[in-house]
């Protein structure tokens, strides 16, 4: 499994020019720290794994014992949440069966909630000022 480099560009298809990066967490239940011993590694395949069928595009991941780092890449036709949604059904039902620990060490995977955050290539300043000196030009 390998995350290529990743160079923010803008795509565009039909009448739209875009570039969309989130920075997603979410979490085992409970917070328990049950992505251990194997069950990180298959997760990390897991999510590779869908990235064609769900529409996105990891470009940095992290598995830590209690909690998953995601920056991924989406279409804005792909809702984000619907996506993280779709990870977190997908990787619960393979991992669940694959790892009968984890149905006994909790009744469900992963929790509901998830973290979500837009990630720009500048920050809100630099987007202030550009708009700003728009008006100069």
């Amino acid at each position: 499994m390998e995350i290529t480099q990743y160079k923010k560009e803008y795509k565009s298809y039909d009448h739209l020019v875009f570039s969309c990066q989130y920075h997603v967490i979410f979490t085992p239940k409970y917070r328990r720290k049950v992505l251990v011993n194997g069950i990180d590694e298959r997760l990390k395949e897991l999510i590779i794994e869908k990235e064609n069928d769900y529409g996105y595009k990891i470009i940095e991941m992290e598995v830590m014992p209690d909690h998953v780092h995601l920056l991924i890449d989406l279409k804005p036709r792909i809702d984000v949440i619907r996506c993280v949604n779709l990870i977190k059904g997908y990787t619960s039902h393979v991992l669940r069966d694959e790892f009968p620990v984890l149905r006994r060490k909790i009744p469900t995977l992963w929790t509901r909630s998830k973290f979500i955050a837009s990630v720009g290539a500048v920050t809100l300043e630099v987007v202030e000022k550009y708009i700003e000196d728009q008006k100069k030009v």
